[in-house]
């Protein structure tokens, strides 16, 4: 009687307990593992900025693979997320067909680029036809970027218990502008048209979003100078990435003009900028000025063809454009 007892008590104690786990099991498949979080993008860095659409990386800490999502207009919106902590980036997805995206499943290293020019935008000149621009043949020559906001936030951690999660990231310029003005130009008329090919060398050949700063490679961007005859002045205005992070001591930025004139003649100036882009008060809002370029005139504004050029080739002049 004592042992009946005893076995059916024991037998009642393991069926309890069964019963429990089992009970315990059904209560952890039925918890969710993810729940939504509502993602504000405060843009009081950049207030005038007006992107159509924005990514959002998500990168788990344990695993640091980054989930993506993207958002219509500028604002934010909710999303669905796996509880976890997470490192974060935001971007701008709109108006990026100029970009080229690398390293994205680094957060450190997650880069977005330019594609490379084979020819030059206003007159299709072949880059390797050209005589002067680059600072030296590693530095390829690439497309100047577009518009570019981000951000990074660390240790976002999302719990089974938070009921209103917010993740806020505060947008900001990731590009520099850079504004040229050649004053003073003499002959102006002379230009077969009103655009220019010129370059500018040593410029960041992309940017670090999860650092926040330009690349250490360097590249040659190309861009349009638009005459202005009325002024006797050419001026630019484009995009780049800045000065490379951690620039050599003897980086330099020499600015090339690529002029043709109505003749057919080819002439190629050069000029040193690296004071005024290394020197620049806001390296985001870069201003060049430059004066005193003298183009020759051409054969049919000259009398008795006295200027007698080979009008396959480019001229070339280093010269000193003063300030």
């Amino acid at each position: 009687m004592k042992l009946s007892t005893t076995l059916f008590t024991l037998s009642a104690i393991i069926s309890a307990t069964s019963l429990t786990s089992c009970h315990h099991k059904d209560l952890l498949y039925d918890e969710p593992l993810t729940n939504d979080i509502e993602v504000v993008f405060d843009w009081r860095n950049a207030p005038d900025a007006q992107p159509n659409s924005m990514a959002l990386y998500m990168f788990d800490e344990e695993s640091g693979v980054p989930l993506r999502y993207i958002f219509t207009g500028r604002d934010g919106g909710t999303i669905n997320l796996p509880f976890g902590r997470y490192n974060s980036l935001c971007m701008n997805a709109d108006n990026t067909d100029w970009a080229v995206q690398q390293s994205t499943g680094d957060i450190e290293q997650f880069k977005t680029i330019t594609t490379d020019v084979h020819v030059l935008p206003a007159h299709q000149i072949a880059i390797q036809s050209l005589p002067a621009g680059r600072a030296d043949e590693t530095e390829r020559v690439a497309a100047t970027p577009g518009m570019m906001w981000g951000h990074r936030v660390d240790g976002f951690e999302f719990r089974y218990t938070d009921t209103h999660k917010v993740l806020t990231m505060y947008p900001v310029e990731a590009v520099c502008h850079y504004t040229v003005d050649i004053l003073d130009v003499k002959n102006i008329d002379a230009l077969d048209e009103i655009s220019v090919d010129a370059t500018i060398s040593g410029m960041a050949e992309g940017y670090l979003h999860g650092k926040g700063i330009a690349s250490p490679e360097k590249v040659t961007n190309p861009f349009i100078l638009i005459g202005n005859s009325r002024e006797d002045k050419l001026s630019a205005e484009f995009l780049t990435f800045g000065r490379p992070s951690q620039p050599a001591d003897d980086l330099t930025h020499t600015l090339t003009i690529y002029a043709i004139l109505a003749d057919g003649s080819k002439w190629c100036y050069t000029a040193d900028v690296t004071d005024q882009v290394r020197d620049a008060p806001d390296p985001h809002h870069v201003h060049i000025i430059l004066r005193n370029l003298t183009l020759p005139r051409n054969v049919q504004h000259t009398e008795g063809g006295a200027f007698n050029v080979d009008i396959d080739q480019w001229q070339t002049e280093h010269i000193n454009l003063s300030l």
